[in-house]
């Protein structure tokens, strides 16, 4: 299954973000896959893809981070398998 993570950086400071990232990697738990990220341009914000079966590994991945930024998690498809999801009832 796949996430978009909304990540709002605290105080509005990425850097806190850059350095953790730089010395101990993405800390993410086994079974937890980063696909992409985008910064907004403004650099308050990050939106990562990520995929796993059991989505507690995005609970315990986000709580390494919850220091320095503040997390929405939202459930996602892709737009062909939500059009495949909806062409039954067109």
């Amino acid at each position: 299954m796949q996430f978009m993570i909304i990540e709002r950086f605290r105080h509005r400071d990425l850097l806190p973000i850059y350095r953790r990232l730089r010395d101990k990697g993405r800390q993410m738990p086994d079974g937890l896959r980063y696909v992409s990220s985008w910064i907004e341009v403004n650099f308050e914000r990050c939106f990562q893809v990520m995929e796993c079966d059991d989505p507690a590994l995005l609970t315990e991945w986000t709580s390494r981070w919850a220091d320095v930024a503040d997390f929405d998690v939202v459930p996602i498809v892709t737009s062909d398998e939500a059009a495949a999801a909806v062409s039954p009832r067109l």
